[in-house]
Formats: C-alpha cells, sequence, structure tokens
C-alpha cells in the first residue's frame, strides 16, 4: 500500500478548514514556462486523480497558471469536489511563457475572482488568495476588494503570498489573513521572521518551490547524507524538514509525474532525529543575517527558473530582474511611489472600513 499524506497530520486554514499539511501545487500541469495546455493531458489528469487516493485533499493553483488551463484541468479530473479543498489565487497577468506581471486593480481582482469560480465551478472558493501586492496600486484597495469578496460569500478565507510582517499587519486590519505563501525552503530561507509571525498567529504558512536545496543536497551534504540514513530521497527531506519545523507549514510540492506524487507524499512519513533537524537549520542562521534587500530579484529569478523547470540557482546578479524591477529596487532605496491613477470618491470601500483615498507606500525591506 502506498504511503499517504494523512501522516503529515492535519491544520485548520483560519481556524474551520481543515486540511492535510502536505498539498499539492498545481502550477507545473501546465505548458512549457507555467502557458498553455500541458504536453501530455492525460498525464495531468492522472496526477490529478491519484491526488485524493494517497490522502492530499488541499490543492493549490492560480488563475495566471497557463493562464486559466490549471484551474480547468482541476475542474476536469476531479469536480464535484467533495473532500478537496482548492485555493486559488488572483493578481497576475500573463504576456507570455515565463513573463509575469502583476495587475491590483479591484475591478481586475474583481474578475479573477468570479472567473475562477466559473472555472473551478464552484459557487463559494475555498481559499482565494492575491497573489502579488501590485505597488502601482494602494493596498487597500486591493485589501478592501478582498474583504468585500469575502462578504458577499464569494470566498470563505483570505491569503497572500510574498509579503512581509508588515505588510500581513496591514492586511489583518482590513479581512483576517488565513495564509501566507512565501518562498521558502533549505536553500532560501529569508522570510523566518513571517514564519514565526504566522505560527503566533495561526496563520497557515504555504512554502512555495518547497524541493529546493541547493548544495545541501550535493553529495557529502547535509541533506544528501541524511537522505542515504533514511534510504529517502533528498526531495522528501526537504519536505519533512518542512513538516518539522512549524505545525502551520503546509508545503504543496508540485509535480506532472505520478511517481513524483508518490514520492513526495511518501515524505509525511519520513521523520528526522532531532540532531538531523539540528543540522538543517545551521545554514538559516547565515540565511538570515544576508541582504535581505535582493530578496525581489531573488523571487523574481526563481519564479522564472520555475516557469522554465529548471533546477539551476537563480542568477546572482540583479542585471537579469525585468525592468519593472528596476522600479522596486528604487523602492528599497527609498524612492516610494504612490498610485497616480485618479481616485473618485465612489471607490471607497465601506465594508473594509478603508479609503481608497489612502495613501501608502511600499515597505522597504521584504
Amino acid at each position: 500500500m502506498s504511503a499517504t499524506a494523512t501522516s503529515a497530520g492535519a491544520f485548520k486554514i483560519g481556524g474551520d478548514l481543515e486540511v492535510t499539511r502536505l498539498g499539492y501545487g498545481a502550477m507545473r500541469i501546465t505548458g512549457e514556462g507555467i502557458w498553455g495546455p500541458p504536453k501530455d493531458h492525460a498525464a495531468a489528469i492522472a496526477v490529478l486523480e491519484r491526488l485524493p487516493e494517497l490522502g492530499v485533499d488541499f490543492i493549490d493553483t492560480a488563475d495566471a497558471y497557463g493562464p486559466e488551463d490549471s484551474e480547468n484541468l482541476i475542474h476536469e479530473a476531479l469536480h464535484p469536489f467533495n473532500t478537496i479543498h482548492v485555493a486559488t489565487k488572483g493578481g497576475f497577468t500573463r504576456h507570455g511563457p515565463g513573463i509575469w506581471a502583476e495587475v491590483g486593480r479591484p475591478e481586475y481582482l474583481r474578475q479573477c475572482c468570479l472567473m475562477s469560480m466559473r472555472r473551478l465551478g464552484v459557487e463559494v472558493i475555498d481559499l482565494w488568495q492575491l497573489h502579488r501586492i501590485d505597488p502601482k496600486v494602494p493596498r487597500e484597495e486591493q485589501f478592501g476588494l478582498m474583504k468585500e469578496l469575502q462578504d458577499e460569500g464569494k470566498v470563505r478565507h483570505l491569503g497572500l503570498s510574498e509579503v512581509s510582517v508588515e505588510e500581513i499587519r496591514a492586511a489583518q486590519a482590513v479581512f483576517e489573513v488565513a495564509t501566507v505563501q512565501n518562498l521558502d525552503n533549505l536553500k532560501y530561507r529569508q522570510t523566518e521572521d513571517v514564519l514565526d509571525y504566522c505560527g503566533q498567529h495561526g496563520i497557515g504558512f504555504i512554502p512555495w518551490f518547497p524541493l529546493a536545496a541547493g548544495k545541501l543536497s550535493e553529495p557529502g551534504g547535509a541533506v544528501a547524507e541524511i537522505a542515504t540514513a533514511h534510504g529517502a530521497t533528498a526531495g522528501q527531506v526537504a519536505l519533512a524538514w518542512l513538516l518539522a519545523r512549524s505545525p502551520v507549514m503546509l508545503p504543496i510540492p508540485g509535480t506532472s509525474s505520478v511517481e513524483h506524487v508518490e514520492e513526495n507524499v511518501a515524505a509525511a512519513q519520513l521523520e528526522l532525529t532531532a540532531g538531523e533537524l539540528a543540522r538543517l537549520a545551521r545554514p538559516a542562521q547565515r540565511a538570515d543575517r544576508g541582504d535581505r534587500g535582493r530578496r525581489r530579484e531573488l523571487i523574481v529569478a526563481t519564479d522564472r527558473r520555475v516557469s522554465a523547470g529548471s533546477r539551476s540557482s537563480p542568477p546572482q546578479s540583479a542585471q537579469s530582474a525585468a525592468p519593472g524591477d528596476r522600479r522596486k529596487r528604487a523602492d528599497r532605496r527609498g524612492v516610494h511611489r504612490r498610485s497616480t491613477r485618479p481616485v473618485h470618491a465612489s471607490q471607497r470601500y465601506p465594508s473594509a472600513g478603508v479609503s481608497a483615498t489612502a495613501s501608502w507606500s511600499r515597505p522597504a525591506t521584504i
């Protein structure tokens, strides 16, 4: 009998939506560059159909995956969802393979939610997440729209992606933040403060790109040696380490292979010793003292690498960043931008207790 994800334990998103802690990220079931349909449609459906058999009941997707293809495939394979809980995201536009651009205008975010509801075939989305906070639009507008969607009964719980503790607090002034999805794995651990905050407040922490281990997985590295000792793979060690770090941790490894799904799920039964966990924790101390100002470039580079399906490390130079990221680097140097789009009184959000006319500035550190 195959191992099941239930060995990872459960977590209640928002205090009432119970899911198995080891989920599935449905980005890789699309085409190359996360663009268009998968090359092997039947294989993608087979992966999705295997999930409930393995005890995986939490699937994370986004309208930008394809775009639309991931949500359509999930509906085709698993609807009606019954015990499966689908989380999706909105706020990114796609301009081609591997190209992502934030759009956080309230009218667009509303459309994202409504179209996701149609594609998934649901009247209420279990968890709807803002894929990125758009720096061109006051975040109060984006948060206010999210609260409206929840008040209207279109979404059950709300989450954020790639945010700082300060941004979580700002959102909590408007709605209950149920989850946060940030880049986090054995190699990149620049948001330890966010994980700690989520643990203190019962917020689910969804680490994306969870299987990366970098040099630790090379021969002689800690991950490689621990994997050998347990008869496991480096990926399984990476997932077991994540699950052991915090009870709010909800890894969502993604793959387009049934065999790989089964391998990932088996990590739920892998128990690392206290000594092994301590050994894997050492690099994190160095990462915490690193330059957090490079996180944006790291995220952009990792986004591109994940889109391309590469396992190589992100470029160490910020020169590879997209033109729009030069603006973000300027923000970190203290040049804060405000939305120059006209805002009228009719654009207020009384249900959220905030006004679209409120000023804002992008946090200098993320």
